[in-house]
């Protein structure tokens, strides 16, 4: 499984970025999660195929929003009304099958496979 993400960039706070990582190979689960400079890796948001679910920190909930293309095999991240806070490194990552219930989704360590980081940069 291979994954690139692509979108990131610097935008003014109120405003709005489309994050898309296109997927090869198989996965069951995906999730976005970001870095920001002296602080640890948090989990964005994610998407389960066999749930058909998404579901977000709540950091994010109602700003940003996961969805996929199959027709391009592409996940994206939708953000809204980005804050300061918001700026980040963010990565995608895919987990080859999926198993029961929701609290693992959240760390990093359940995921098998990341793709490169994206900056996104959001002035205030």
């Amino acid at each position: 499984v291979q994954l690139q993400a692509s979108g990131g960039g610097l935008v003014q706070a109120g405003g709005s970025l489309r994050l898309s990582c296109a997927v090869s190979g198989r996965t069951e689960v995906m999730g976005w999660f970001r870095q920001a400079p002296g602080k640890e890796r948090e989990f964005v948001g994610g998407i389960s195929w066999t749930r058909d679910s998404t579901y977000y920190a709540d950091s994010v909930k109602g700003r940003f929003t996961i969805s996929r293309d199959n027709a391009k095999n592409t996940v994206c991240l939708q953000m809204n009304s980005l804050k300061s806070e918001d700026t980040a490194v963010y990565y995608c990552a895919a987990r080859g099958q999926d198993k029961f219930g929701y609290s693992w989704r959240w760390s990093g360590a359940q995921y098998h496979y990341w793709g490169q980081g994206t900056q996104v940069t959001v002035s205030s």
